[in-house]
């Protein structure tokens, strides 16, 4: 970008915030995200809709707990470089004496830094003009690109759903002692020969960093929250004389979350379709039957430089857009593609902030 294009480009934003300053311009959410996105180098013939972003960006369907497990953290482009810590070097003790006349040792922390580039993550819906006409000559609350921003953002968040989950259900995510793979007697199905709790707690006592949450899918969740040993442990630790291995019933999410000491437990819900294009549908979860204890740090706000152990963040550059296409050939009226798109990336930093058991039930 040239010196002349950069100056024309802060001339312009101080022209924007003063007038958003003083009332001429009212600032819709997205908005700053489009000049970002002109100010990258955007030679595409389209720009942010400001308006439709603002819908895409707060989509946030019920049961989808990527963002939850998986933070987002800004990074400036394209390429960054995260922190990819090391065990050894951080739970190190130096010797901290320091002599009379002598420096102190000094210390580095031990990461490697890993270069890595963001992937583009997007889909288009195509809205006829004729749609947009009935629905203006209707007068009706339909609004045919609300609707299609709406819904193709909700697809972008299920991808998104899918790969988070796929990178924590994967056993090559973990650091080989922090994973085990549950069958027969043992899975949490099994209510007369297995035992969940002590399984759990050898977990946790097992980690190097204490985990502050409890991921897994909703068919885990249903069996190990009736599980007989869960439910004796949490009516003991409440002073509850009906505890006992005998005891049914179920219990919440936070008496979980409290039996173990836990901040949160979340429960994904999704569905998707698992079946290929052309077949009959074939709904699956989208969490499986795995379970994960993590050690997420919502303190994080960096990629790189970190010396706080979190196992997993999404690398995202700029914010989600809409974009809006003009499609003047397709149709007998022509349309617009409405283009939802965001740049990211989910990355392992930890392997020994998590722990896995997989095929945790039948």
């Amino acid at each position: 970008m040239s010196k002349t294009i950069k100056w024309v480009f802060v001339l312009a934003a101080l022209v924007f915030c003063g007038a958003a300053m003083a009332g001429v311009i009212q600032y819709e959410p997205g908005a700053l995200g489009a000049m970002a996105f002109a100010a990258a180098g955007n030679t595409a013939p389209f720009d942010s809709n400001p308006r439709l972003t603002q819908i895409a960006m707060a989509v946030k369907p019920q049961g989808m707990i990527a963002d939850l497990v998986c933070p987002r953290v800004p990074v400036d482009g394209e390429k960054f470089i995260y922190s990819k810590l090391e065990s050894a070097d951080l739970f190190n003790i130096p010797d901290t004496n320091i002599g009379r006349t002598s420096e102190p040792n000094q210390v580095d922390f031990g990461a490697t830094d890993v270069p890595d580039k963001i992937t583009d993550q997007g889909l288009d819906s195509f809205v006829p003009n004729r749609d947009q006409k009935v629905a203006d000559a209707q007068q009706t609350n339909f609004k045919p690109f609300a609707v299609a921003a709406e819904g193709t953002a909700i697809l972008v968040e299920l991808a998104r759903e899918k790969r988070v989950a796929d990178l924590y259900s994967n056993p090559a995510t973990y650091h080989a002692s922090l994973r085990v793979a549950l069958a027969g007697n043992d899975q949490w199905s099994d209510y007369a020969n297995s035992d969940p709790y002590a399984a759990i707690m050898d977990a946790l006592d097992g980690m190097l960093v204490r985990p502050n949450i409890f991921t897994m899918g909703r068919k885990v969740f249903t069996k190990l929250r009736s599980h007989p040993s869960i439910v004796a442990a949490v009516l003991n630790n409440q002073g509850d004389i009906a505890g006992g291995a005998a005891a049914k019933g179920s219990v919440t999410r936070k008496a979980l979350a409290d039996l173990l000491e836990l901040d949160e437990v979340y429960v994904g819900e999704a569905f998707y379709n698992a079946a290929k294009k052309g077949q009959a549908a074939n709904m699956a979860r989208l969490w499986g039957n795995h379970a994960a204890l993590l050690r997420i740090d919502r303190n994080v706000r960096s990629t790189e430089g970190f010396v706080l152990p979190t196992f997993a963040m999404t690398a995202q550059w700029m914010d989600r857009f809409v974009t809006t296409i003009p499609e003047p050939k397709r149709g007998a009226l022509g349309g617009n593609t409405v283009r939802v798109v965001e740049f990211v990336k989910e990355i392992v930093t930890f392997q020994e902030g998590g722990y896995l058991f997989q095929n945790a039930v039948a």
